[in-house]
């Protein structure tokens, strides 16, 4: 007569001990898919902390473009009792130098804040992303506006004459290619995605330490032939 065969222990158990513990009690068996993070609360409440910074930021970029933004030179003089205001230069790039410097600092306020952003979050998620982007627009027309209102007055009838006919004064600053605004936005967007892309955190492997790593076994704990 021969003993009776014992059956195989079930493919899972050695899993279960690999991660301390098994379906019949002790420590509950990590779910190789389970991801740890915030709630979805947690992530909408971050993202518009991190949208309300951004578009105070816009304050900065107001600043600075009203002061390194190059003049347009406008002169005015008077014709049959009335003011006339024309360009003193007319082949000038002082009007394109106004939307470059505004198209330039947002770019680079883009890249800063994409940066800061993703220092403090690394984890990312839409919604994060979404905060970034919509902080950056919001932070482009509050530093238009700002600018706008810091530069000389747009009553060039006005302005022309207190500074007397002949002499030139500065136009008023605008922003005459809108889609600068969307300078920052893009910019964070983009160095935000490739800094997630490159040193963002990676997904667990659900098999890396799995079963199906190691190697397959016969009925009696041998290889199989």
């Amino acid at each position: 007569m021969t003993a009776p065969l014992t059956p195989p222990p079930p493919p899972h158990d050695d899993f279960a001990h690999q991660h301390g513990g098994g379906p019949s009690g002790g420590t509950p068996v990590a779910d190789p898919y389970g991801q740890d993070g915030p709630g979805m609360k947690t992530e909408v409440r971050e993202a518009v902390v991190v949208g309300v910074a951004v578009a105070l930021s816009g304050v900065l970029l107001g600043l600075l473009w009203w002061w390194l933004a190059p003049h347009v030179p406008l002169v005015g003089e008077t014709t049959d009792r009335s003011w006339v205001v024309y360009l003193k230069d007319t082949e000038g790039e002082q009007a394109a130098g106004v939307d470059g410097t505004f198209t330039l600092l947002g770019l680079a306020f883009g890249l800063i804040s994409a940066v800061v952003v993703f220092l403090l979050r690394r984890r990312g998620g839409v919604p994060l992303v979404v905060g970034l982007g919509v902080g950056g627009l919001l932070a482009s027309l509050l530093a238009w506006r700002l600018g706008v209102w810091l530069g000389p007055t747009s009553d060039v009838i006005a302005h022309a004459k207190v500074v007397g006919a002949g002499v030139t004064f500065p136009a008023p600053l605008r922003l005459g290619a809108k889609g600068a605004l969307l300078a920052w936005p893009l910019g964070a967007l983009l160095v935000h995605l490739g800094l997630t892309a490159l040193f963002g955190p990676r997904d667990p492997d659900p098999y890396e330490h799995g079963p199906y790593d190691h190697e397959p076994q016969g009925p009696y704990g041998t290889p199989p032939a």
